[in-house]
């Protein structure tokens, strides 16, 4: 059942195309070493040309050894079918972080937020951990853009930039703002 219910996604997200702002995020790459931590566990970044893409909760194109998480692959076609094995002899599940399961990227993004010179948060109500908390390793000297049309409260952060658009408008403002060299 679980597999079908992932198979199921699987199918929506190849079917799905990146939208403006994943299209605008990528094309800051020209000017700006640009790193995106997502959540969202399909490859619209990647489709859109972005580069440097960290998925928390893994990557739903991908599949994933039940005895060792690290061991990923990926996906032929849509499925993951019973008796798909990983080179362990293991069955294949979906590389996706499951309610309860850690989050390995988590310190790898959290390097990131600390070396971070400019960051965007778009289209989260930081209500969701551990990446919600990835805000608090960005130093406090760094320019905090927020991008969504309900900002989340953030007003025990310095140097906050509220762009209170959806992730479209929000991410094309950015642009123009980082372009003028705000």
């Amino acid at each position: 059942m679980v597999q079908k219910f992932y198979n199921e996604r699987r199918k929506q997200v190849l079917a799905a195309q990146p939208n403006q702002a994943h299209q605008l995020l990528a094309e800051l790459e020209k000017d700006f070493d640009v790193e995106i931590i997502t959540q969202n566990i399909d490859d619209l970044h990647e489709r859109a040309g972005s580069t440097k893409v960290t998925h928390l909760h893994g990557v739903i194109t991908r599949s994933q050894s039940d005895l060792r998480p690290d061991l990923t692959y990926p996906i032929e076609g849509t499925e993951i079918k019973t008796g798909d094995l990983c080179e362990l002899g293991s069955q294949l599940r979906p590389h996706v972080v499951w309610f309860g399961e850690a989050v390995p990227m988590i310190e790898v993004a959290a390097l990131i937020c600390k070396q971070a010179d400019i960051f965007v948060l778009i289209g989260t109500s930081l209500a969701v951990y551990p990446a919600a908390g990835l805000i608090d390793f960005v130093p406090s000297v760094v320019d905090k853009y927020i991008i969504d049309p309900r900002i989340p409260d953030v007003k025990r952060y310095k140097n906050v930039i509220n762009i209170e658009k959806n992730a479209v408008e929000g991410v094309a403002e950015l642009k123009v703002i980082l372009s003028n060299g705000r």
